[in-house]
């Protein structure tokens, strides 16, 4: 079986596998992402290559970077959290690996899976949103991925959402990931344990009385047992993101919104106050049709799957006529009449 291989490199892992044409992981690896030097990635995606070409005849590769990629799917142009500035990461794997690859944003690779095997299948416009530390966000407009101008379309969390808010590590203030990601529920969560309060010692306790080990995902496993506080922080959460919600549907109109990432996974604790927030929030509510809001199926997976279906149908895209068709292709030139396809 011909298949591709998926590669979606965060700032602290590098998830691979094996997908087929259906989208299934038929394989897969996971590495910790060397995250000071390029080059022993780029060693990293080789060695996973190889690995994983003792078993499987690999068509192409697909990588998910977590980074602006530009248009051409070729260069990552900046990742804070792997030290890259520019770096022509498609080439150089290629040249380790002789097959041929596709780099993209993280998000966009996972826009893409949902769309083609997951929750918004069937769907014509998409927006995706990712929701972990931060907010990622990806657009598949009339069944194509939309990557704008300069490759970078989709970064939604730093849309500003509160002039004069909340200080953002990209260098401005009230951005939207500031009041809608999981970095909201791990800074409410360490502030309580710093303060003592009764929620905040069960959290701390939790990590181990390391405050700095405390997360989102602590507050989401309090939540799903029934935690009122913890409940609420997602509310808040859900609030803000519906909010954001409607303004991008103000711009976009899709039919769904997709939400995945790590804080997705508190489901209708998150996603009913999102919905609700978003139809009191929408322009024109009331008069107009409202998009979905679901839930992501693929999961932490959705990267790797995407990356590599669009690696797969890219090198199809490409591949050089056989023979055969090359001679069809002659022949009716010569009769004037156009090629019969093969079945």
């Amino acid at each position: 079986m011909v298949v591709s291989l998926g590669i979606d490199i965060g700032g602290t892992k590098i998830a691979a596998g094996i997908v087929d044409a259906d989208g299934r992981v038929l394989d897969r690896v996971r590495r910790d992402t060397p995250t000071t030097d390029p080059l022993q990635v780029i060693d990293a995606i080789a060695d996973i290559t190889e690995l994983f070409r003792k078993e499987h005849h690999i068509r192409a590769i697909g990588i998910g970077a977590a980074g602006f990629v530009d248009a051409t799917q070729s260069t990552v142009l900046f990742a804070p959290h792997l030290a890259w500035r520019h770096e022509p990461l498609r080439d150089a794997v290629a040249r380790r690996t002789r097959l041929p690859v596709l780099v993209d944003n993280d998000a966009n690779a996972a826009g893409w899976a949902e769309w083609r095997f997951g929750a918004a299948q069937n769907e014509t416009d998409l927006v995706l949103i990712t929701l972990g530390t931060g907010i990622g966000g990806a657009l598949v407009i009339d069944g194509q991925p939309y990557r704008g101008k300069f490759g970078i379309a989709g970064e939604f969390g730093h849309m500003q959402v509160v002039p004069g808010g909340l200080s953002c590590p990209c260098g401005n203030r009230g951005c939207w990931e500031q009041y809608a990601s999981g970095r909201v529920l791990t800074r409410r969560a360490r502030e309580a344990a710093d303060d003592g309060t009764p929620f905040g010692v069960e959290l701390l306790s939790d990590a181990g009385g390391d405050v700095l080990a405390i997360g989102g995902a602590h507050v989401t496993a309090h939540a799903r047992r029934g935690n009122k506080e913890a409940m609420a922080w997602i509310a808040d959460v859900g609030d803000w993101l519906g909010v954001g919600i409607a303004n991008l549907a103000a711009a976009l109109d899709p039919g769904t919104f997709v939400i995945g990432g790590g804080v997705s996974d508190a489901g209708e604790l998150l996603l009913a106050p999102t919905r609700a927030a978003f139809s009191r929030t929408l322009t024109g509510r009331g008069y107009r049709a409202e998009a979905r809001i679901v839930q992501a199926h693929l999961g932490p997976e959705a990267g790797l799957i995407g990356a590599a279906d669009m690696a797969r149908l890219t090198a199809r895209r490409r591949r050089p006529a056989s023979p055969g068709a090359r001679a069809r292709v002659r022949a009716a030139a010569r009769t004037g009449r156009s090629p019969r396809p093969r079945r």
